[in-house]
């Protein structure tokens, strides 16, 4: 049982009172060491006022306490009435309505719609009880919607509104089957900044797993790498790990779980500094406490979650090893190629080489987890796996573990080698196939490489297949603004992104040119709010590939420059750059890719839903005609991206949400 009591609402008020504190009291000592006292003073308060409002429901299951991971705190109350699912947040001695608290107890709404199964069967409602504040009417709204507004209720008024809102639900076709309901999977997928807490917090990775039925491929994943690390270490060996996924799988998700659970010194190297910073700071955040500093607990930090090219500038003039024995090299497909590194770091062996030399300085055990994504590479000089494998076919003391398609990949970019270098160990458990960013559509993934792969019809297929992928399309900057509003409920955030080569959505008002080396900015973007303007939700700045690679946001709008285009109908994609006041054809066929991959990254980066922008263009300018523009649309639209639908009523976008 999740919930720490449950019960019909008759139980509840035949129940002693003592009792039912005396069960959620135990549950309290078992896991929570503080706030006690506060704790139970609080369910005194509240058990009456919530046993009142539900005089008359006796068969309607009343669950106190009930856990949500994800978020990390416990529902105060769910009620399953007959139409729908009620969801209180007591605030018990307030005497007003607070934006943090309404926040709060939708966000607890949306977590139940969209990760614990039986729940999206039927309407929720959020409701938030300040008990001392001034009394209220009951008004539920007329239209019932998978997710309702936020409705507030005092003391007095709780049971009014519950009666009012279950009378105006529609009547299902089948009633709420509370067993259903109380067994039902709750399977959250975390955001990588709740993820890497939760992990830092010494969660395992199983308990954040996906949403889905493919869960265990995840925690397969994490399995097979932790099998393969404790074997070297437990032998004195040196181990090359090779993960890869899709984007969005969760490669990162399972790298943190390697970093933080490892008996052995760990450390998680990425050369995405965004990615340090964001992490850094929210890990640092939530580890600020009594007696614990903000800058005592990013020094804490800064061992775990390291810059790449930080690490090999303290490790190559040393002939020590490193402190650490495991390291998680993160994008390693974007390892430089020894041409790269002797230009511009006078290094005279390629990333993935001096990586092997300074972890091979161990005696005994070592081991090196490289996390491969697919079709990701952004930057001149990213060598992919070919690198790796010229540099280990050159170190025959490591021992090499990964899934069978890094083998014989007809791109060089993804193939580690022609053949299995002898005895390299094969196992599939090591690719991740399945997005786990995306929480309602499994279909993203393989949209995206259709589009980018100017395949329409397939893309249409796989979103008719799908019953819809979850990218709008819409020529209204304004547009998308009010439909990430719109979409972006509770605490959940909305920004915007664009690629950094699209120079000319400057005259749109928006700059390309986003601060992406700056921690502040780039911390202030992805874990702010609004009103703070640097926040994403602000929706006036947007992160380019090199802020949001490997990290996510719920809801994002992508404004499409000109720097990717289709020509002529019926052609493929064009790469540009612009240099001075025209566009220039890319014509270097690598440079061409990764513009490619520039918007694979930018479109593989929301939770929930991607609304594109294409400019309208204008006639008047050379560098943005209009014909240029519509062709793109016509093809993304052709693809399966639905228009952005808007309510004539409102004369605004209606809301993304769906049941």
């Amino acid at each position: 049982m999740r919930a720490w009591w449950s019960g019909t609402a008759g139980q509840l008020a035949a129940a002693a009172p003592e009792a039912v504190i005396g069960a959620l009291a135990r549950r309290l000592v078992e896991t929570h060491a503080l706030n006690h006292e506060e704790q139970i003073r609080a369910w005194r308060a509240q058990l009456p006022i919530l046993t009142a409002a539900l005089a008359g429901c006796g068969d309607w299951r009343v669950m106190l306490e009930y856990p949500l991971i994800r978020l990390g705190r416990r529902i105060d109350a769910v009620v399953l009435g007959e139409r729908g699912i009620f969801v209180l947040e007591f605030k018990i001695g307030a005497a007003r309505f607070a934006n943090a608290d309404r926040l709060q107890v939708e966000d607890y709404a949306l977590d139940l719609f969209d990760f614990h199964a039986e729940s999206r069967r039927h309407p929720i409602v959020p409701v938030l009880v300040a008990p001392d504040a001034p009394a209220r009417a009951a008004t539920p709204p007329l239209l019932a919607q998978p997710i309702m507004p936020v409705m507030e209720a005092n003391a007095a008024s709780l049971g009014g509104l519950i009666a009012a809102t279950e009378a105006m639900l529609p009547a299902p076709a089948a009633a709420i089957d509370a067993a259903a309901w109380e067994a039902g999977a709750y399977r959250p997928v975390p955001t990588i900044v709740e993820a890497a807490t939760m992990l830092y917090r010494r969660h395992g990775v199983e308990e954040i797993a996906a949403a889905r039925a493919d869960v265990s491929n995840l925690t397969r994943t994490t399995e097979a790498i932790g099998r393969a690390v404790d074997r070297a270490l437990a032998a004195g060996e040196r181990v090359v790990v090779f993960v890869t996924g899709i984007p969005g799988a969760g490669k990162t998700l399972c790298g943190l779980n390697t970093v933080f659970r490892s008996a052995a010194p760990a450390a998680f190297l990425t050369g995405n500094l965004p990615l340090v910073h964001v992490l850094r700071e929210a890990l640092a955040r939530d580890a600020k406490g009594p007696g614990v500093s903000l800058r005592a607990a990013n020094h804490r930090l800064d061992s775990a979650i390291q810059p790449l090219l930080g690490f090999l500038r303290d490790n190559v003039p040393r002939a020590a090893a490193p402190h650490e024995r495991v390291i998680v090299f993160d994008e390693a497909q974007r390892a430089w190629d020894a041409a790269f590194g002797q230009r511009k770091f006078q290094l005279d062996d390629s990333e993935a080489g001096l990586f092997l030399d300074i972890m091979a300085r161990h005696e005994g055990g070592a081991a090196i987890v490289a996390l491969v994504g697919n079709g990701q590479e952004i930057n001149t000089g990213e060598a992919g796996l070919a690198s790796w494998g010229e540099a280990l076919a050159r170190r025959p003391g490591w021992r090499i573990v990964g899934p069978d398609g890094v083998i014989g990949h007809p791109d060089p970019a993804r193939r580690l080698a022609d053949a299995a270098p002898a005895g390299m160990e094969i196992d599939p458990a090591l690719h991740l196939d399945v997005s786990v960013r995306q929480v309602r559509s499994a279909a993203a993934a393989a949209w995206i490489d259709a589009v980018l792969d100017g395949r329409a019809e397939m893309a249409a297929g796989i979103a008719s297949a799908a019953g819809g992928v979850p990218f709008r399309i819409t020529r209204s900057l304004d547009a998308m603004r009010a439909a990430l509003r719109g979409a972006s409920r509770g605490t959940r955030r909305a920004g915007l992104v664009c690629s950094a080569g699209a120079k000319r959505l400057r005259a749109e008002g928006l700059s390309a040119d986003f601060p992406h080396m700056d921690r502040q900015a780039v911390a202030s973007w992805f874990l702010n709010a609004w009103p703070d303007v640097r926040a994403s939700d602000a929706l006036e700045a947007p992160a380019t590939q090199y802020a949001c690679q490997g990290l996510e946001i719920d809801n994002v709008g992508l404004c499409w420059g000109g720097d990717l285009i289709r020509p002529r109908a019926g052609d493929g994609w064009l790469a540009r750059r612009f240099r001075g006041t025209r566009w220039e054809e890319i014509r270097h066929k690598e440079a061409a890719s990764w513009q490619v991959n520039t918007y694979r990254v930018l479109l593989s980066r929301a939770r929930y839903e991607t609304v594109i922008f294409v400019p309208p263009g204008d006639a008047g300018d050379a560098t943005r005609p209009p014909a240029e523009f519509d062709r793109i649309a016509a093809f993304l639209t052709a693809a399966g991206a639905a228009p952005l639908a808007v309510d004539a009523r409102a004369e605004a976008p209606a809301p993304l949400l769906s049941g």
